[in-house]
């Protein structure tokens, strides 16, 4: 008999980094088992969500593999989502649930899918990109929401996913979760960015120039600021040397970036592209970099790190959270620590030093796929277990 796993996590209408991790662990783990999808489709209202403008646009061509039966999905007022992703997991009867957790407008959808999942007998699994999304957790009455909810649904899970040993410490501390299985696993490389003769290279900087570029949503935690500073701070006699490229949408109102960019001394040396991208573009503007500077405060994880050792450029990257493991291995990966833009500076001319090479990935979703089999074959194999009473944790932003 084959084993059933279903993956609940977020769909592509309000796209995302999970948006494209659910729909590339789900075709991973059809490879071995009969998988389906469960998918959060309107995780909030519109109004509420800082993309709000790119809600429901098309901005990527991944789809899930024929194999997979997908739900899309369960919007957060439940009424009737709810009942169709109940009728679905009484059809699929799944051997074990993976829930993606990565924000706290899905913690009531997940409570209840997981407590159908014990009913049904399945193994419920949480799979933490977060312990809470960074902006959510300096909002009080979102900790105090999550601090009620999530540790009835931690209470549920017969096993956790982290992607580094820094997340297992956060879990532990919020959570009490240590007499429970902890699985390891990477984050998946995000290499479906393919670049051949038909890409467009999106490249504004001359080709004698170093070409950085900073990718992602423009948020307080990801420290755009430094390094626009520490592009501010290169030596008039050096600066034709490089080029910055920064690309992503603005969250949060988080505008000083911008501003900073705006009055620049090397305004006419920067590249600013103030929107959300599709995929498309996505790859032309990696194609188009000859290093990636991302010089975040803090983070468990990051899409674009994975985007650029996927594509095997130099990557400079702050020394926080789960992104020194995730750069463990990679010889392109150039560290420095957080709110530093002196520091960052002199890693900007160690990058340059590194244009034109092409680095090796340590990551494999192939390699992710065992430990995913490893870790379902030992829940698989035990007897149900009554369900865990833990304290709750506090969050704390």
């Amino acid at each position: 008999m084959t084993t059933r796993i279903c993956v609940v996590g977020s769909s592509t209408r309000f796209l995302s980094g999970i948006s494209y991790y659910t729909l590339r662990l789900a075709n991973t783990l059809a490879d071995a088992y009969d998988v389906s999808a469960i998918l959060m489709r309107q995780l909030l209202p519109t109004f509420a969500y800082p993309g709000r403008t790119r809600v429901g646009a098309r901005l990527t061509d991944l789809t899930y593999r024929p194999t997979v039966r997908v739900l899309d999905g369960v919007d957060w007022f439940w009424l009737p989502s709810m009942w169709r992703a109940f009728a679905m997991m009484l059809r699929e009867r799944p051997h074990a649930v993976v829930l993606q957790w990565w924000t706290a407008t899905v913690v009531h959808s997940y409570l209840a899918l997981a407590l159908i999942a014990r009913a049904l007998g399945a193994r419920v699994v949480v799979e933490f990109h977060e312990v809470l999304d960074p902006g959510e957790a300096g909002l009080r009455p979102v900790r105090m929401y999550v601090g009620a909810l999530a540790p009835l649904l931690v209470r549920l899970a017969d096993a956790f996913v982290i992607h580094s040993e820094h997340d297992r410490a956060l879990l532990e501390k919020h959570y009490g979760i240590a007499d429970r299985p902890i699985a390891t696993i990477p984050h998946g490389p995000y290499d479906h960015y393919s670049v051949d003769a038909a890409t467009e290279v999106r490249r504004s900087a001359p080709e004698s120039t170093c070409n950085l570029l900073y990718f992602g949503v423009i948020r307080p935690y990801k420290g755009l600021e430094d390094l626009i500073r520490a592009f501010e701070q290169i030596p008039e006699d050096q600066i034709h040397r490089f080029w910055l490229t920064v690309v992503g949408e603005t969250w949060e109102g988080w505008t000083l970036p911008s501003e900073l960019i705006a009055r620049s001394r090397y305004y006419s040396r920067i590249t600013f592209v103030n929107r959300y991208v599709p995929d498309q573009e996505v790859a032309g503007y990696f194609a188009g970099a000859d290093a990636v500077v991302l010089p975040y405060l803090r983070s468990s994880a990051s899409g674009p790190l994975h985007v650029a050792m996927s594509q095997g450029l130099p990557v400079v990257v702050t020394h926080v959270g789960g992104l020194v493991e995730a750069v463990n291995g990679y010889s392109g990966a150039i560290l420095v620590p957080p709110s530093d833009p002196v520091r960052l500076r002199e890693a900007l001319f160690t990058a340059e030093s590194l244009r034109g090479q092409h680095f090796p990935d340590p990551h494999s979703w192939e390699r992710n796929a065992l430990k995913y089999s490893e870790l379902f074959e030992s829940l698989l194999r035990e007897t149900p277990r009554l369900t865990h009473v833990v304290a709750p944790g506090r969050l704390r932003p």
